[in-house]
């Protein structure tokens, strides 16, 4: 039967590949299709059924099936290797397992789901959050969370609300995740950045910068940084901490991938400080569902009125029916078992990434070695057009992302930034073997000085 089975998914794919079957056609008859490759009609239903799943065609009842008009971009899809989309690994997703939690969430809570709900947040999702925290070293109570419709809303409103300290300035890593520069900038916050590489950051620069400023918190993202894949050890964690304290400053720490730290002693820098100094923000869209638009943040108890009613005033309420299915999610165990998968995948493909880039790249040319994470950055010698790069990478059907958007201006680096999570892995090494020759190709036209590099560690 597999053998049947699998021919049948093959000809469609075949025919319509080779546009025998176009969009809009109808396929044969399952009579058909079972007499064509003499099996029976519940072997071929099922191969239609899968077909189906993967979008290649779909019903019409008391009709048949027909070819689904976005199959052509799927094969095209299998000539791109993408360094550039950061959701999670589309062969990864649980969509069938997350169906069923929003099946038992519709049952379960009915009228909650479909009315206005708790502004912080369902109270059940908040308790079973409460105790998955816990696994990542984040010890609190459900009175401290506040759910937001993504990480991204949350930075927005911690970055215009007024905190404790009466300051108004906001430090950044430089690099850092250019969702939360665009949002400083569209608000017009006066926004300082500090140097980070991947041996970290000066500390005697970040007490000055702490001491001379008006910096109302310090935004840091402490492992699997985005862009670079940067890890603080614990004992920068508590320095930094320690001086936050010090001169009043509040530090919202951006811990999005924490399930992907390779480290396992490594804390978050919320437990060195869990009663209010450190603002704790957890997204699930990258180990996730980002359509699933669910984040927590960690408020310190007196702050947690004032973000309530910025986040009211943005959307009411996160969408009750996405809480209700991650709260099941998480209670039933399935969460866990999805992170296992997902963790040694990523860490597989970072490892390729690494190795392919060591092996292929000119040694003028400097990149970040993370571990885990989702992105690796590399540094271009100066003189390299860097959109013209992308261009020429685009032609052959490699998509990078330009990373100079991931700084401040007047900080800004040539550097393009690569991201592991959607990538073939199998991909990998000719993705970067041809990324290398044309940077090489580039340097030579240039009569480029390999010496006059600026090494980057």
């Amino acid at each position: 039967m597999t053998t049947k089975y699998n021919g049948i998914l093959e000809w469609v794919k075949q025919q319509i590949e080779e546009e025998k079957l176009k969009t809009g056609d109808k396929l044969p008859s399952i009579r058909l299709l079972a007499e064509q490759f003499q099996c029976s009609k519940n072997t071929v239903v099922k191969a239609l059924l899968e077909l189906e799943k993967q979008h290649i065609v779909y019903a019409k009842p008391k009709s048949g099936y027909y070819v689904v008009d976005n199959y052509q971009i799927s094969i095209h899809h299998e000539l791109v290797i993408d360094f550039l989309s950061a959701g999670p690994d589309r062969e990864i997703l649980p969509y069938e397992d997350f169906q069923h939690c929003i099946n038992q969430a519709i049952d379960h809570y009915k009228e909650q789901l479909f009315t206005y709900s708790d502004q912080q947040g369902l109270i059940s999702l908040r308790k079973e959050l409460t105790k998955y925290l816990q696994y990542l070293q984040v010890f609190t109570t459900p009175d401290r969370l506040i759910i937001t419709s993504g990480s991204q809303q949350a930075l927005h409103i911690l970055s215009v609300m007024s905190f404790p300290n009466g300051k108004k300035k906001i430090l950044i890593e430089q690099p850092t995740y250019f969702g939360m520069i665009d949002s400083l900038q569209l608000n017009q916050i006066t926004t300082l950045g500090i140097e980070l590489t991947m041996e970290g950051i000066d500390f005697e620069r970040l007490e000055n910068l702490f001491r001379t400023n008006d910096i109302k918190f310090f935004y840091i993202i402490p492992r699997c940084h985005n862009p670079l894949g940067h890890q603080y050890t614990n004992e920068e964690k508590k320095k930094i901490v320690a001086l936050a304290e010090k001169y009043d400053v509040y530090i919202v720490e951006d811990d999005y991938l924490a399930e992907l730290d390779t480290a396992s002693k490594a804390d978050p820098l919320f437990a060195y400080e869990p009663n209010g100094r450190v603002i704790y923000v957890k997204s699930f869209s990258k180990v996730f569902l980002p359509g699933l638009r669910i984040a927590t943040v960690v408020m310190p108890e007196k702050m947690v009125p004032a973000f309530i009613h910025y986040k009211f005033s943005a959307d009411f309420n996160t969408s009750p029916l996405s809480q209700g299915a991650l709260e099941i999610y998480l209670k039933n165990g399935m969460f866990q078992y999805h992170l296992e998968s997902v963790k040694k995948l990523y860490i597989k493909k970072m490892s390729t990434l690494v190795e392919a880039c060591s092996l292929y790249l000119p040694n003028y040319v400097q990149f970040t070695k993370p571990k885990s994470g989702f992105y690796l950055t590399i540094f271009l010698p100066s003189h390299i057009d860097v959109d013209k790069l992308i261009y020429l990478l685009q032609e052959k059907h490699i998509y990078v992302d330009n990373a100079s958007r991931m700084y401040l201006a007047g900080n800004k680096q040539k550097a393009i930034r690569l991201s592991i999570s959607q990538v073939n892995e199998n991909k990998i090494h000719l993705g970067i073997e041809k990324l290398a020759t044309f940077i090489i190709d580039m340097c030579e036209k240039k009569k480029y000085n390999p010496l006059s590099f600026k090494s980057y560690h």
